[in-house]
């Protein structure tokens, strides 16, 4: 085992979320590649050789090649998180893979550009059917089909995710290989992600997610979209522009989200969500819920600011909120759906824009609302 110290920009620091296991705690270290590594995979000129303790496991020009190298030469059948560092800037292509195994970290000290096109759910930073798996440090660009895809997988962080992207989907971690097993146990601190075509990150059939901040920036679909996913505590999502002229919202449930055997008790807790321009601001749908978000600031969208749609047991601005233009605050149903029904909208002041409720949900609570140049027509 070696020891390699970089300089590598501006430490950032990190947000140490509760609740996790103690298989995913450890101290937090304030750089890229300040740590000790098992294996490294390190560019000089246009070389890349990724070694082991003392041994060379690759020597050329393939970033992603080297890359895998280094993962694999990590020891077989490991039952404790092993590291692997890289250290320089590269292109993988859009139809491959660097693929993690169980019990291992990765820091990347550099860029990864993704380039030509591919298929299916490849991925520069992919991991399936693993645990224990921690992402402390990546910079992605270029045009992937998805940033980080991870599937069925259990105890997994996110530290430090940055994506400038011109396309793809940024960040998806799912359980759609096995549906009956949920991806448990996924922390993700701080993930940046701007141009992507999709979604900023998604998620679909976790049990367990805490999330600190999305930053999304002129993405095509959500900032922060959940799926059948229950368990969750979400910090931030600040989202500018994320689904301008679609449906999509900075921040979505869909698909039954928060819904835990047959109800909807609390389990989905939002710190903020901001949202400036873009689609919607805030979207549950398709029974969804157990849903509270404490604080909202949405302006300008160019859909709903906010469309409640066949969801229960929802609590908006529990703390404070506010609306500014944009559209409407909607609470609508489907009729495939029950109607909406456990919905409190509360401590917003509303400028330039209306609340509506059609049709009528069941014990839907409006109140402490300031209208500032705005309508309400609701039931209650």
């Amino acid at each position: 085992m070696f020891s390699t110290r970089l300089s590598v920009g501006v430490a950032v620091a990190v947000t140490v979320l509760g609740g996790m296991s103690s298989a995913n705690a450890e101290p937090r270290i304030m750089a890229c590649g300040d740590r000790t590594f098992n294996a490294e995979a390190v560019l000089s000129g246009s070389t890349w050789t990724s070694r082991n303790g003392g041994r060379t496991v690759y020597t050329g020009g393939d970033m992603r090649a080297a890359v895998q190298a280094a993962v694999d030469s990590l020891t077989a059948g490991r039952t404790s998180k092993q590291w692997v560092l890289v250290r320089g800037n590269g292109s993988v292509s859009a139809g491959s893979r660097i693929s993690l195994p169980s019990y291992t970290g990765i820091d990347v000290c550099g860029t990864i550009n993704v380039t030509g096109s591919g298929s299916g759910d490849q991925a520069p930073i992919y991991s399936r059917g693993t645990r224990d798996v921690e992402v402390r440090y990546l910079s992605l660009t270029g045009r992937p089909l998805y940033g980080i895809f991870m599937r069925n997988v259990e105890n997994v962080v996110l530290g430090q995710i940055d994506m400038r992207l011109s396309g793809g989907l940024g960040v998806r971690i799912d359980n759609r290989g096995n549906t009956s097993v949920r991806s448990r146990n996924i922390r993700i601190d701080n993930v940046f992600v701007s141009g992507a075509g999709s979604h900023a990150v998604e998620t679909y059939g976790v049990d367990g997610l805490n999330v600190g901040t999305v930053t999304a920036r002129n993405v095509g679909e959500s900032g922060l979209l959940l799926n059948d996913t229950i368990n969750a505590t979400v910090g931030t999502v600040d989202a500018e522009n994320a689904g301008t002229g679609t449906g999509y919202a900075a921040f979505r449930t869909a698909n039954r989200n928060g819904r835990v055997g047959s109800s909807y008790p609390t389990n989905i807790r939002v710190g903020t969500v901001r949202a400036r321009g873009g689609g919607r601001g805030v979207f549950c749908v398709s029974e969804s819920g157990g849903l509270t978000i404490d604080r909202i600031d949405l302006a300008n969208t160019g859909n709903n600011a906010v469309l409640i749609e066949n969801c229960y047991n929802v609590n908006l601005a529990a703390q404070s909120g506010t609306v500014t233009g944009g559209g409407e605050i909607r609470l609508a149903a489907r009729s495939e759906f029950p109607n909406n029904r456990d919905i409190i909208v509360q401590n917003l002041t509303v400028t330039n824009s209306s609340i509506r409720e059609s049709p009528c949900g069941t014990n839907t609570t409006f109140r402490n609302i300031r209208l500032n140049n705005s309508t309400s027509n609701v039931c209650a």
